[in-house]
């Protein structure tokens, strides 16, 4: 029942979304679409003047931004999304990595996040090759080299930190230690403004090409129910640690004797979304606007001791 309003740039003037929306609104000038839809005020501005009640980020451009999640708050709108506080902290790879070990998850050893080389390289003396260098503020395999032997790490530092800079506006980067032979799975979960989370089970997403996900299956093949059920505990309590609402995933590592590591949380609804909505019924994007709304889990008709993989 709700009336929806479309943004659009001059060149999607004739997309799908624009048509089947109750409203849209041209933002931004020819020439430059993604600038336009990546463009906080341009986006707040329509909402504005539309005086829609909420924004939904859906999963890309401006899904994870904090800017927008503060501008939203501001203007008095809703933010289909947990706060701009957890999406920095969400979006810190460091800080994401304290939030877990301060839940009890296990991580991996790490250094300290820095853009200076030498202490980069000095941390990496108490550290098991092979290591990855990461970008904190990185994300979709940018900013990340996997790095075998230690005399080649200085070159994958400046590397990943000048592609860090120039994709994310931040060239801090961090060493992180690797797994070998590793699994990723990621545990979808759900939590509302009420301080209630639950999981919705994971999904297996070890097949990738440059660190892209390609195919994703759920529940994963092949992991014991022990294993699962710390795999989504811990999701929770990550979630609960952090104050978090809304739909997200929370990822982790598993070596090839079943020990997991907590490795980062997106902060959004993922476009794999739809495979767990195969394995559960429950519609995901639905369950977000109706928490944004202020409906608690209860009130969805969600418990967690209910929840089953169909």
């Amino acid at each position: 029942g709700a009336d929806t309003v479309a943004v659009f740039p001059f060149e999607d003037r004739n997309s799908v979304h624009r048509t089947k929306a109750d409203e849209a609104y041209e933002i931004g000038e020819p020439g430059h679409p993604v600038r336009n839809y990546l463009s906080v005020d341009l986006i707040v501005d329509a909402a504005v003047r539309a005086g829609a009640d909420a924004i939904y980020p859906g999963y890309g451009f401006l899904s994870e931004n904090p800017e927008l999640a503060a501008s939203c708050a501001a203007a008095g709108i809703t933010f289909v999304g947990p706060s701009a506080e957890v999406l920095e902290l969400t979006g810190n790879k460091a800080r994401a990595i304290a939030a877990a070990k301060a839940a009890g998850l296990p991580v991996l050893a790490s250094s300290e996040p820095s853009a200076d080389v030498e202490a980069l390289m000095s941390a990496s003396e108490s550290m098991t090759f092979p290591v990855f260098v990461k970008a904190v503020a990185g994300g979709g395999g940018r900013g990340m080299r996997r790095v075998s032997d230690p005399s080649s790490l200085r070159e994958s530092i400046e590397a990943a930190s000048r592609e860090a800079e120039s994709a994310f506006g931040d060239g801090t980067v961090f060493l992180e230690q690797a797994v070998v032979e590793p699994r990723h799975i990621e545990v979808q979960i759900l939590a509302d403004t009420h301080g209630n989370v639950m999981h919705l089970f994971e999904r297996d997403c070890s097949v990738q090409r440059r660190h892209q996900k390609v195919v994703e299956l759920a529940p994963a093949p092949n992991i014991s129910a022990a294993l699962r059920e710390r795999l989504c505990s811990d999701a929770v309590a990550f979630a609960k640690e952090i104050g978090y609402s809304c739909a997200g995933t929370v990822e982790f590592l598993v070596d090839r004797d079943g020990n997991h590591v907590f490795i980062e949380m997106n902060p959004r609804i993922q476009v794999e979304h739809t495979v767990t909505e195969e394995i559960t019924d429950v519609d995901l994007v639905q369950s977000q606007l109706r928490i944004a709304s202020g409906e608690s889990l209860e009130d969805l008709g969600l418990r967690q001791e209910d929840m089953r993989i169909r």
